[in-house]
């Protein structure tokens, strides 16, 4: 089945809701069942039937279905926030003492989970260049358990070779989860290389208005059901049927959205490519990116999320420059209508985020659905107050 017909029609039992185009909001907490023998039968499927809302309920399910196919996985949980999808995935996948491979510069809240909340039940984790198959193989341990992926990650777009990793971790009785928002469904699967877990902030792309925070987790039916009967269902870091159903929504223009945005941004990255203000870009479909042949091996895409540092003399500068700009909102996350930017030098004076080893010239940017040649007018007249 194809993306399209997935997004439009996949999970939608039309006829069960009134032949509803849109399907409904089934907004209530619990559902009732016609006798205490049907309550029992369908409490030993507590992952296919509507029981409570904290486990089971019919919009969630739709969207499941959804993300599940198009991430060609046979299952799917949703959550209340990318972070409570990659916790779940990584409790899941060890126990105390364990010890995990995660590549370097991973989400903030990745690395705090990784390399300072689990070291109180002793999980050892080694932060990798994950760009060579070598380091991974190297970094192996008795106890390793687990190979945390981001490819590209969010901020300096480094990738791993997804096929290499999965064939070493399976060598090797190793279990592997790779964030995937960057791509989104759309533009990369990593479980078509074999990565066992796909994790996705649904915040960015696939909400894709602005209006949600959500995560995503993609696997195979036993390793779901696993999940689904122990984190899902004891932390309850659930998604309500409201955000769900918002969720839908984006997905109906994912891949029109993302398609707009990545064309506008190659036409700015072009421009932005030759200004002599600009020291560097990093994004994985540039001529000069050093992993171009893997990135156009195992993305079919790249969506509006770049960085680049630029030629400033101080913090002063970068904040004049980021200020200066007209058509970007200073702002986190990525993957919705409007174009964003936010600057590493903001990092360095905040509580969670101040040991960054980023450039403080570094900008990271994501381009909305703005004609390029406003973006690169707005560039233009920015860079002429530095």
């Amino acid at each position: 089945m194809d993306n399209q017909n997935i997004i439009n029609h996949l999970g939608e039992n039309r006829a069960d809701y009134e032949n509803s185009v849109v399907p409904p909001i089934y907004q209530s907490s619990i559902f009732c069942f016609d006798s205490v023998d049907d309550l029992r039968q369908n409490l030993k499927r507590e992952l296919e039937v509507p029981f409570y809302t904290r486990g089971v309920n019919p919009t969630v399910t739709t969207l499941r279905r959804k993300i599940a196919a198009l991430e060609k996985t046979e299952d799917a949980l949703i959550f209340g926030s990318g972070s409570g999808a990659i916790a779940a995935a990584v409790m899941n996948s060890i126990q105390a003492g364990d010890h995990v491979v995660c590549v370097q510069k991973p989400y903030s809240w990745t690395g705090k989970l990784l390399g300072n909340y689990l070291s109180k039940y002793k999980v050892e984790v080694s932060f990798i260049d994950g760009k060579s198959i070598d380091n991974f193989e190297n970094a192996i341990q008795p106890n390793t358990k687990l190979f945390y992926l981001e490819t590209p990650n969010s901020v300096t777009f480094e990738l791993q070779d997804l096929r290499a990793v999965a064939e070493l971790a399976k060598k090797k009785g190793i279990r592997t989860i790779c964030d995937n928002s960057y791509s989104s469904p759309i533009y990369q699967n990593p479980s078509e290389y074999g990565i066992d877990i796909v994790c996705h902030s649904a915040s960015k792309y696939i909400g894709g208005h602005s209006d949600v925070v959500a995560g995503i987790l993609c696997a195979s039916s036993e390793v779901v059901n696993s999940i689904f009967a122990n984190e899902f269902m004891t932390i309850g870091s659930i998604i309500s049927p409201n955000d769900a159903w918002l969720l839908l929504r984006g997905l109906r223009t994912l891949p029109m959205r993302i398609k707009q945005s990545h064309e506008t941004t190659v036409k700015v990255i072009d421009w932005l490519s030759s200004h002599p203000k600009v020291e560097k870009i990093n994004y994985p479909f540039l001529e000069s990116f050093p992993q171009l042949e893997l990135a156009k091996k195992q993305m079919r895409g790249c969506g509006g999320l770049f960085s680049m540092e630029i030629n400033a003399n101080s913090i002063e500068e970068i904040e004049t420059f980021c200020n200066s700009l007209n058509h970007f909102l200073i702002a986190c996350s990525w993957g919705g209508y409007e174009s964003l930017l936010f600057p590493t030098c903001a990092l360095f004076d905040s509580a969670n985020y101040n040991q960054t080893a980023l450039s403080w010239k570094l900008i990271r940017f994501y381009i909305g659905f703005e004609d390029h040649q406003i973006i690169i007018d707005d560039f233009s007249q920015a860079f002429n107050k530095i």
